[in-house]
C-alpha cells in the first residue's frame, strides 16, 4: 500500500525533511507500505489536498489543521503529534519599530488564513491597525506564493516586510530587515485523515515512530540534521540554502512532539476574531494516544493532557 505524506518546503517542517533524508519513515514502515512524499508551498494547498482525499498524513501549520477540521465538521483529520514550535516572525524594513508605522505599507504572508497570515493580522489589530481579506485597510496584506517570492519583493523594496516561516524570515533579516514580532506557539503539526487512522492504526504508529526519531535526531545531531534538511529541501526547490541560513533558522525553532494544545485554541480564537474563521469547536481534534504509546516505548515523557 502507498502512504501519501504531505509537507511544506519550509525549515519549520524539518522533522519531515530529516525523517525522509535519514530514511526513518521508510525503515519504520518496512513492508507495511511505501511512502509517497509530496511537497507543497502553502498549508492552504495542502488542506485542499487533504480534504480531496489526496493525502493520508501531512505536516501542516495550526491554522490549516483548524480549517480542515472546520470545513469537514470534525470528520476529516486528527492531530496526532506536534513537530515544531516557533520559527516564524514579522520582519520589516529597518527604521520601522511599531505597528502604527505599517499604515499604508504592504506586508507579505504565505496565504490568506494561514498561520503567519493570522498572526500578523491579529497583532496589527491589537495595535489598532486594520487589515482586510482583500488587501485593503490601514496596512495591506498580500498573500504571496511561493515564500521565496516575498523575500525577493522585500529585497527589491516592493514591500515593507512580511510574516514568514523559517528560513524566509531569516533571509529577510539577512537582506537588512528587523524582527518586529517573533510569533509564539505551535508552527508545525502532524495530522492524519480519520479514515486512514481507523483503517491502518499500525501504519500510523510506524509513522509516529519515525516522527519521534526525526525529532530525536535533530536534538542529538543538530549539524547533521541541518545538512539533511537542506539537502532534502533542495530536491524539491532545486537549490540548497546557505548553511548559515539553515543554522540560523534551526536556532529559532523548537522541534518537539508536543503539539502545544493551548496555542491551537489561541490560533483559532484569533482567526475567529479576524473574521477568517467561523467559531469552531476543537473538542476531539487531538488524538495523542498513539503518540504517547510510541514515546513511552522510546522511554520519553508523554505529551498533552
Amino acid at each position: 500500500m502507498t502512504v501519501r505524506l504531505g509537507f511544506l518546503t519550509n525549515i519549520t517542517h524539518a522533522s519531515a525533511l530529516v525523517g525522509l533524508k535519514e530514511g526513518f519513515f521508510t525503515k519504520d514502515l518496512g513492508s507495511a507500505g511505501t511512502l509517497k512524499p509530496t511537497a507543497f508551498s502553502t498549508g492552504t494547498q495542502e488542506t485542499t489536498a487533504l480534504l480531496a482525499g489526496q493525502l493520508d498524513v501531512a505536516y501542516v501549520g495550526p491554522n490549516p489543521a483548524i480549517n480542515a477540521w472546520q470545513k469537514s465538521t470534525g470528520s476529516a483529520i486528527k492531530i496526532i503529534s506536534g513537530a515544531a514550535t516557533g520559527g516564524a516572525s514579522v520582519v520589516v524594513k529597518k527604521g520601522i519599530t511599531s505597528a502604527s508605522q505599517l499604515k499604508g505599507k504592504t506586508l507579505a504572508t504565505p496565504s490568506l488564513g494561514n498561520t503567519q497570515d493570522v498572526a500578523v493580522r491579529y497583532w496589527l489589530k491589537q495595535n489598532g491597525v486594520t487589515t482586510t481579506t482583500t488587501g485593503g485597510g490601514d496596512a495591506f496584506i498580500k498573500p504571496t506564493t511561493p515564500n521565496s517570492a516575498a523575500v525577493l519583493e522585500f529585497k527589491s523594496g516592493q514591500i515593507a516586510g512580511g510574516s514568514e516561516p523559517a528560513p524566509y524570515d531569516i533571509e529577510m533579516v539577512q537582506d537588512g530587515g528587523t524582527v518586529l514580532l517573533s510569533e509564539p506557539g505551535v508552527t508545525t503539526l502532524l495530522v492524519v485523515t480519520q479514515s486512514f487512522l481507523s483503517a491502518h492504526p499500525a501504519v500510523v504508529a510506524d509513522l509516529l515512530k519515525a516522527q519521534v526519531q526525526a525529532n530525536d535526531f535533530i536534538k542529538s545531531n543538530p549539524t547533521a540534521a541541518q545538512s539533511d534538511a537542506n539537502a532534502e529541501l533542495a530536491t524539491y526547490t532545486s537549490k540548497p540554502l546557505k548553511a548559515s541560513l539553515v543554522a540560523a533558522a534551526f536556532k529559532e525553532i523548537t522541534f518537539t512532539d508536543d503539539p502545544d494544545m493551548s496555542s491551537l485554541t489561541t490560533d483559532a480564537s484569533q482567526a475567529v476574531a479576524l473574521g477568517l474563521l467561523k467559531p469552531v469547536n476543537l473538542s476531539g481534534i487531538f488524538d495523542l494516544g498513539p503518540l504517547n504509546t510510541v514515546l513511552s516505548a522510546a522511554g520519553e515523557s508523554p505529551v498533552g493532557s
